[in-house]
């Protein structure tokens, strides 16, 4: 439990602005705030305050915080493309094909599942039951980089990186289509598809949907004989399908994401979008140490570079 008096410098903030910026304990991001004051564990004279609440001077606010819920996953044997570890992170090489974590129609032979087994399931405790560790995900056909937290500190230490926009993360893609421009800031909000909830979409706040701003910076890196051109993708935000939803678009969806209309031609080895993780970049959350990583192409990414080459 911990109690904080509102100074008069912070007077009429949002509760939930306020316990971020306060630096409180495990209160690391304003997502963060917002579920404890969903769950009624921040409260003032003892009852729960909503999170739109604008706090006033003097007002003494009691933050409960609830103890990380153990991890239920089942550990799996799954061979691992470990980057780097060490106590509090590990690095790794997620394969084409991999789940992320446990859900519906896959509870198991997940990353999570190899997690588990491989760090004895010494996982960060935030993401719940079925996402120990997880900090940030990749889509099942989407391969590359991604790093996992061990604790709980590392977790909202890594966390804070992602909300504040100072983690890097770059992704190479091959698009459809001839992109004219070298360089290119898709600046385009995202929300669940009003029809199809298994999608998102590029959507305004006048839909009615809720939207998030999403933004992600393009750079040309080849074009083949104006059928396909191969990118480089640098996120500022991470939604879902960030990538794949922008590109389609701005009218070149991701060469074999048949989801958001790219074309999936035979000469693809197996089917899912051309999408890679190449690059991430952030701070050690407990050394301070600045870290930058590479996942080089995998086979199947440079085989569908040579044959759009080859058109």
């Amino acid at each position: 439990m911990i109690t904080v008096t509102v100074p008069p410098t912070a007077a009429g903030q949002r509760i939930d602005v306020f316990s971020t910026d306060s630096k409180i304990e495990s209160v690391e991001t304003r997502s963060m705030a917002q579920k404890l004051i969903a769950n009624g564990h921040v409260t003032i004279g003892g009852k729960p305050v909503s999170k739109s609440y604008k706090v006033a001077e003097g007002d003494v606010i009691t933050y409960t915080l609830p103890e990380p819920k153990p991890c239920e996953t089942a550990a799996e044997d799954i061979p691992l493309d470990i980057i780097y570890e060490d106590d509090s992170l590990l690095v790794i090489n997620k394969p084409r094909g991999l789940v992320v974590h446990p859900a519906a129609g896959n509870w198991d032979g997940t990353l999570v599942n190899a997690l588990m087994h491989h760090c004895e399931g010494k996982l960060s405790g935030i993401g719940g039951v079925l996402r120990p560790g997880i900090v940030h995900r990749l889509d099942k056909d989407t391969s590359g980089i991604m790093v996992v937290a061990k604790n709980d500190t590392a977790h909202q230490g890594l966390a804070a990186q992602l909300a504040d926009k100072t983690m890097w993360r770059e992704y190479n893609a091959i698009c459809c289509g001839t992109l004219e421009r070298d360089k290119l800031k898709i600046d385009a909000p995202i929300g669940r598809h009003p029809v199809n909830r298994k999608k998102m979409a590029v959507l305004t706040t006048a839909t009615g949907q809720k939207v998030r701003n999403a933004i992600t910076y393009i750079e040309v890196l080849e074009r083949f004989e104006k059928k396909y051109t191969l990118v480089s993708a640098r996120l500022e935000t991470g939604r879902t399908h960030q990538i794949r939803v922008q590109m389609a678009h701005v009218g070149h969806p991701v060469l074999g994401d048949v989801t958001y209309g790219g074309a999936s031609p035979a000469f693809l080895q197996e089917p899912g979008q051309v999408l890679h993780a190449m690059h991430l970049g952030f701070t050690h959350p407990v050394s301070g140490e600045t870290m930058e990583f590479t996942a080089p192409w995998p086979q199947w990414f440079k085989s569908a570079v040579a044959s759009v080459a080859l058109l």
